[in-house]
């Protein structure tokens, strides 16, 4: 292990509070309603689907290697992967501990991000899944108006070819829908792309899982982009969202299937950069 930077007690609480700060504003709407029992149909998705609390966005981390002085007597001396350092008092994320703790999970994270980023980028789903979820369902998974309703919802998945590439979109395709799909998906088969809505979304969740070794900035920076990634996602679905504010991305049209692809586009290309960004802060 080598340390390549040390932060004094002031420079890293500054930190860890301006990122604490950034935090509760990505988070502040998403705990008022939970303070209410009310839910969003679009932005709580980060916190239903990946099962991560608004707390784990405010936890900071410094990176793996940067040595934090006068850090051993807080909390953070007993969380996973920090271990004492020089000068007396200090702390320092140890990569390869944490590598050895959690070697199994990581290695699958950085194969995943790995393969993704060796892939081609497609853009021919059109968000298609989202209709698939709903392909001769009379029950919607989400308790919102249609935008097309039931059986015209039915004719749009009929007429377009179903290309989905990530399995936990495909699981939930109905059973109707799935064989209409281009590959029967498995978790350990899924083809993985880059223009896929999902994997940009799935890099919050690495970002987590990868914990003390990914800097607070760059776990902010994935929530992001899984936040924007997903608002396209339900503007272009079935669902009428103008209630909530949302315009439709009426990817059944050729106006919308352009839009769409054009903002698929955007976010794979930034999604790459995270994606290095994820791979470099591992380091594996």
């Amino acid at each position: 292990m080598s340390a390549h930077l040390r932060l004094r007690s002031e420079q890293w609480r500054e930190r860890e509070a301006h990122h604490r700060a950034l935090a509760d504003e990505l988070t502040a709407d998403h705990r008022a309603r939970a303070a209410r029992r009310q839910k969003h149909p679009v932005e709580d998705f980060l916190f239903t689907y990946y099962s991560y609390k608004p707390s784990v966005l405010r936890r900071w981390h410094p990176g793996a290697g940067v040595v934090l002085e006068d850090a051993a007597t807080t909390p953070r001396s007993r969380w996973r992967g920090y271990v004492p350092t020089h000068p007396e008092g200090s702390l320092v994320v140890d990569a390869d501990l944490y590598r050895a703790q959690r070697g199994a999970m990581l290695a699958n994270v950085v194969r995943i991000l790995r393969a993704t980023a060796g892939r081609a980028p497609s853009y021919g789903c059109f968000g298609m899944h989202e209709w698939a979820m709903l392909y001769r369902e009379p029950r919607p998974r989400h308790d919102l108006p249609l935008r097309l309703g039931a059986a015209r919802t039915d004719a749009v998945v009929e007429r377009h070819d179903l290309r989905c590439t990530h399995f936990d979109a495909y699981r939930f395709f109905t059973p109707d829908a799935a064989p209409r799909n281009r590959a029967t998906l498995t978790r350990e088969t899924s083809p993985e792309q880059p223009g896929c809505l999902h994997a940009g979304m799935d890099l919050y969740k690495w970002a987590v899982k990868a914990g003390p070794l990914v800097p607070g900035e760059l776990l902010l920076d994935t929530f992001r982009h899984a936040r924007a990634i997903r608002a396209l996602d339900m503007q272009a679905s079935p669902y009428d969202l103008r209630e909530w504010g949302y315009a439709p991305v009426a990817v059944e049209t050729p106006e919308g299937k352009a839009e769409y692809v054009r903002r698929q586009r955007e976010f794979a290309e930034a999604g790459t950069v995270l994606r290095a960004r994820l791979l470099d802060a591992i380091g594996v």
